[in-house]
Order: structure tokens, then sequence, then C-alpha cells
């Protein structure tokens, strides 16, 4: 066996441990740094020594993370120059392996797919097969909006020339280019939804598993620009001069991150967790337009998929927040009278959580309609197309946590990196909590990853159908339930998404 993978652009030598050779920072585009600073992403050239990638790279230039209280933090070098990849592989020999590319969340603000949480290598050695974690530009810098700077998508399309770089040599590091699964959670699973939305992303990738991110709203043109205005007002840059592109792009990286929380703050809305900077989507305001087309793209390019969350996803968001500690009556009222037509659903919400508080009935109210209800209608609409779906619920939870079963928990579990993990969400969970519940999800996922069903001894995992509404819930017993819906919270006949 060899370490050097031999790739059209050049040779690449990785780092072999635990069975597995990892390839640091990869690169798979030009440096978006001077000019190209807000302009999508360039090809990467070729080299002709042999690339020494046995070291961490940079990650994307950032703020401290929105969820390091129930995550945990990370201290990672950041830097411009981020567009790489972290590639695991048993081998970088002709095997044409399964190749699970993954798009790591954050809110397009934070993260790094080349982070100890998402190394591949557990995953890579457990299922013979290929892992690719993706760094994307983040915040303003991958999706400010400005007419001739920026288009406000191009985070979006690092991902799009990472995909293209897959296809092109995956091939030189053991993996099959024609067996492609992308995977993401939270706004890396967004961003799948958006990249299905993209003519250009056709036979990139065969199937996607999306964790807590299905279908939902983000900007539009309008406000895109208005955050890009206050920005440069900010910056003490005249945004109706004759060229504020040039000292926009002299601003230091690390004060474009930071101002973009100062955005955030300014734009908050009461239980809403939207950055200042997501991805421009077209034609966004009307989430099940967009669901019908994502639906229609997985039709038309036969994409498997297999989508779930977690059982308290806000958990993650509302915990850590003091003001939300204990949250006033009536903007919980008016945040159901919005999203079900009535206070009265408070009633419903109270009995089927008893003992709750007004945080408690709020997280369940948002998690369903940020969440939940999004997945299941994008689950809908791909039976009623003839695809296969398979939905999940990760339930688990610490005894006792205050986190319970919150957003990001599922994935210590996905990736078998228990080891990376020092994060409060996870505090009491035992060895035997993680170890099973670890080896089943990731079992599944491989599965899926290699032939488009999450097969796993003893555990049937059925499709999504609308008779029944089969979830397989992972929690200390393991198993699908029927008609999860109607029993629960979630007793409406039609998902209003």
């Amino acid at each position: 066996m060899t370490d050097v993978a031999h790739t059209a652009l050049g040779d690449v030598i990785g780092q072999r441990a635990d069975g597995v050779i990892r390839f640091h920072a990869v690169p798979y585009a030009r440096p978006p740094i001077g000019a190209l600073r807000f302009a999508p992403p360039q090809p990467i050239e070729p080299w002709s020594a042999t690339l020494d990638a046995r070291a961490p790279g940079a990650i994307a230039p950032q703020p401290p993370s929105r969820l390091r209280l129930a995550m945990g933090d990370f201290n990672r070098q950041q830097d411009e120059d981020c567009l790489t990849l972290a590639i695991a592989t048993p081998a970088a020999d002709d095997a044409r392996r399964p190749v699970i590319v993954w798009l790591h969340g954050g809110a397009f603000l934070s993260g790094g797919g080349s982070l100890e949480w998402y190394d591949g290598g557990r995953l890579a050695q457990t299922g013979d097969a290929v892992v690719v974690g993706v760094n994307y530009r983040l915040g303003p810098l991958g999706y400010l909006y400005w007419p001739g700077l920026g288009d406000g998508l191009m985070g979006i399309q690092d991902m799009v020339v990472a995909l293209r770089f897959v296809r092109d040599h995956i091939s030189a590091f053991g993996g099959d280019p024609e067996n492609v699964t992308l995977m993401g959670q939270s706004a890396g699973a967004i961003a799948i939804m958006r990249l299905l939305d993209m003519p250009e992303t056709n036979g990139l990738f065969r199937r996607v598993i999306v964790q807590s991110g299905p279908p939902r709203r983000s900007h539009d043109t309008d406000t895109a620009l208005q955050r890009s205005r206050r920005l440069l007002e900010l910056l003490e840059i005249d945004p109706d001069g004759a060229d504020p592109a040039t000292p926009l792009r002299a601003v230091p990286a690390e004060g474009l991150a930071t101002l973009q929380m100062q955005i955030a703050r300014e734009n908050a809305r009461f239980a809403a967790i939207d950055p200042a900077f997501p991805p421009l989507f077209a034609e966004t305001g009307d989430v099940a337009a967009f669901s019908a087309r994502v639906a229609t793209a997985c039709a038309e390019r036969d994409v498997d998929v297999l989508l779930g969350w977690t059982r308290e996803e806000m958990n993650a968001f509302f915990v850590a927040d003091p003001a939300m500690a204990s949250p006033d009556s009536s903007a919980v009222a008016a945040q159901f009278e919005a999203l079900t037509g009535s206070a009265a659903t408070i009633d419903l919400y109270r009995r089927l959580r008893p003992g709750a508080d007004w945080r408690d009935l709020l997280g369940d109210l948002v998690t369903d309609h940020r969440f939940i209800f999004p997945a299941i209608g994008l689950a809908e609409r791909l039976h009623a197309l003839g695809r296969p779906a398979h939905l999940y619920e990760f339930s688990w939870a610490p005894a006792g946590s205050p986190w319970r079963a919150c957003h990001c928990i599922d994935l210590p579990f996905v990736f078998g990196n228990r080891t990376a993990w020092n994060a409060p969400m996870l505090a009491g969970m035992t060895d035997a909590d993680y170890d099973g519940l670890s080896t089943t999800m990731m079992a599944a996922w491989l599965s899926f990853a290699r032939h488009g069903e999450p097969t796993v001894p003893d555990l049937v995992w059925p499709r999504y159908e609308p008779q029944q509404r089969p979830v397989m819930r992972f929690d200390t017993r393991t198993g699908a339930e029927s008609d999860f819906s109607a029993p629960q919270r979630r007793q409406r006949s039609v998902i209003p998404y």
C-alpha cells in the first residue's frame, strides 16, 4: 500500500493511522484572496512537487460558534485560504469505495469540515468507504450579496467545485465517483437543499443524508442588499460611492466575521435563529414551492433521500440563551397563533409534555415548524413522485440533561468520534449509551451510502409512506414507529410545508 494518491493534478501524500490514510487540507480551488475575495471559486492549478497533506490546514474566518455552550468549542487556525478537503480512506487504490461528502453545520457562519469532530476515519475504516469533509466560505465572505461584487452564493459555489473535484479525482483516493452520498447537518443540510435546486449539480451525487436541515425560508435580494449595505456602513464605506468594492476587499477578514454578529443582533426576532448572511435563495418565501422543486430534482435525478431531526432541536439555542430562560407568555402565545392559527394549540402541546414551562412549549412548537413538518412535507412529495425516502428522529439524551435531544447531539454518534467531543450536551453519557447507538447509526448511514437502503441486521427501517408515516427513532430503544404524526403533537392530516 502507498500513502500517496496520484491525482491528475499531482501527487498527494497523507498520514496513515488507525487503519486509514488521512489527507488533510487538499485544495480544491484557488485561495479566494485579494481580487478573488467574494468571487466565485476558481479551478485549482496542477502542482509539480508532491503535495504534503499530512497536517490539518485552516478553516474559514469565523466568530465563536453560537452553540459552543452545548457542543463545546474548538481552536483552529483561520484563514481565507481555506478551500480544502479532508479525505479519509482505507487505501489510495482502485477499489472504488462508496464516497460520503460531508457539509458541516454552523449557520453558515462557523464550523469546518476538517474539524476533529467530523474526522471521517472511523466511518471510512468501519464501512470501507471514503469520507470527504469540505471547508467552504462563511459569513459575508461566503454569502454577501452586492451587484458587481458578490452574488450571495460563493460558499454554495465552493461546494459545487468541491463536488466536481470529487467527481474528477476521488478515484485516486480509492473512491467511486459514481457512488457519492452528500451528507450535511443544519446549515450543511440546508445547503444540500440549495444544491439540489441547481442544474449544475446534476450527476455530482447519487444520494443525500439530510440531518436537521429540511427546506426552509431564506433571504431574498432586498433583505440581502439591506444587510450588505449595513455592513458597509459599519465599516464606514460609502455604499453609494463610486467603488465600495475596493475598500471592502481590503478589510481584514476577522473584522467581517465580527461585524456579521452585530448585524444579526440588530435583526434578531423572538424565537428566531437565522444568521445575518445566509445563502441567497431564489424564489424564497414559499417553503412548499421550494420543497416541491427539491423533490422534483430528486425524482428526475434518481437521488435517494434519508432525512431526520432531533426531538428537541431548539434546546441547543434556547437553553444557551439567558433571555429564553423565562420567555414572555404573551410572546409565546403569539408564536402559536402565527404558526398554528390558534393560541389554543398551546393546550395540546402542554398535554403532550406534562410539566412543561413556556420555554419547553415554545421549543416544541418551533422544532415542529422549523424542522419536523418541512422534513415530513418533503418526504410526502418524494413519495408522490415515486422516490423513496427514509425518516428518523434522534431522541436519546443523557438522563436529566437540560439540553435533552438538542440540535447537533446526533453528530458524535454518526461519526463515531466520542473522544473528539467535550460537549455539555453529552454530560452523563456512559460507554454503553454511546457504543450501541453509535454502532447502529454508523451501520445504517454506511449501508445507505453503499446501496440506498439503511439496512442494519434485526432493525427494519421502512421507507416513508403517507398512510403510516414510519419514522425510525434512535433512543435507548431503537425502532421504527408507524403513524408517527398522529398520536403525538403532529396531529395533522396535511403537513403545512
